[in-house]
């Protein structure tokens, strides 16, 4: 089994563009949440998201991602040219920005991604909900570990939009008061995000092949469904503790070697609630005094890239030695019983962190980091 190393990053989120920008907003607590101007929000209940001022098209955030990450990886367009893309969108992403009925496919976007930065082929898209870029990270690394690809790009990207904003609003899922405040009280829901992401994956020996070193390891990765509801998580949490059980066995990293866990953490009752009882479950004891933090609340729930924009996250506040700042907190739920991170970052004492998300469906995911 080879190693699969996290060998390029890009992001842009409302936080702002570039890495730096993620981890500075995200370790103050920082939260983006403002006036949502891109639409007309004026019949709406909540009318606030966390949107990037100067967003292009989402196929143009998307290319500048994908080239970002891999000129960060030191990839060579000859490299380039035999690496797979996975791409995670909505499954009609620019529908809301098109007139007529020429809206692109997913899989059309990510065919014309691939020709843009010249990337071999496309090999998977994801439109799996908010676990589509976790599922493909996961996927990516069981390629690369077993031997099937030297490397392989992951992309995510989600702009808030009409359709999605007003089903939320619809479902009464948006909080009302401007601030997302995860497993906090009276915390009263989400907020949409834009974020945009590309990760470059690649085998360790290849890496050290092109004399370069990774940033982290993806070390294991779990997936579960809990069968249980549409739209509600299971209560107890089933699915999702087994992936997160699934992630470490699969690394073979006891739970009590973990340093931080990056929450799926939407600030919702039920969400939250059916989360901290997946970590217990998943857990022991550890679950009440690990770190624990959702970086949403400070660049929104953006849907179908939050697993991957989370993963960027987690990654560069390990290599930093500082965990992130779980924005909005006012005092912890205390039937939750976590270990929430807040009023300031805390420092790193363990290389392991997981990054953990769940879906409409009952779709769970966990990514285990070890940072370098």
């Amino acid at each position: 089994m080879d190693d699969v190393g996290v060998a390029g990053l890009a992001a842009a989120t409302a936080l702002g563009r570039g890495t730096e920008a993620q981890l500075a907003a995200t370790l103050a607590g920082t939260a983006a949440f403002g006036p949502l101007t891109r639409f007309d929000v004026s019949r709406h209940r909540v009318r606030v998201a966390a949107t990037l001022p100067d967003a292009g098209s989402l196929a143009d955030e998307l290319a500048g991602a994908i080239a970002g990450a891999c000129a960060h990886g030191g990839l060579s367009a000859a490299d380039r040219s035999d690496c797979p893309l996975m791409l995670a969108v909505h499954a009609f992403p620019d529908a809301p920005r098109v007139a007529g009925d020429g809206w692109p496919t997913a899989a059309e976007l990510a065919r014309s991604l691939a020709g843009r930065v010249g990337l071999g082929r496309v090999a998977r898209v994801y439109t799996s909900a908010c676990v589509s870029a976790s599922t493909a990270v996961a996927d990516a690394a069981a390629l690369i570990s077993t031997g099937q690809a030297e490397r392989v790009v992951v992309a995510a990207g989600y702009l808030v939009e009409p359709d999605q904003f007003a089903l939320f609003d619809a479902g009464r899922a948006l909080a009302t008061d401007g601030a997302v405040r995860p497993f906090s009280i009276a915390r009263s829901g989400m907020l949409l995000g834009d974020a945009v992401a590309a990760v470059l994956l690649e085998s360790v020996a290849t890496l050290r092949r092109r004399a370069r070193t990774e940033l982290a390891e993806i070390v294991g990765w779990g997936r579960a469904g809990d069968a249980f509801h549409a739209v509600q998580p299971h209560p107890e949490g089933q699915g999702m503790a087994r992936a997160i059980t699934a992630a470490l066995r699969r690394a073979g990293v006891d739970p009590g070697a973990l340093g931080y866990v990056n929450a799926h953490g939407t600030g919702t009752q039920f969400s939250d609630a059916a989360e901290a009882a997946a970590l217990h479950r998943a857990l022991g004891p550890v679950a009440e005094r690990v770190p624990i933090s959702s970086t949403k609340s400070t660049h929104g729930h953006t849907l179908e890239a939050s697993g991957l924009i989370e993963l960027v996250v987690t990654v560069l506040a390990m290599r930093a030695g500082k965990l992130p700042v779980n924005a909005g907190f006012l005092a912890l739920d205390q039937p939750l019983r976590l270990n929430v991170v807040h009023s300031g970052p805390r420092s790193v004492t363990s290389e392991y962190a997981l990054s953990v998300n769940a879906a409409f469906g009952g779709a769970n995911t966990a990514l285990l980091v070890r940072a370098r």
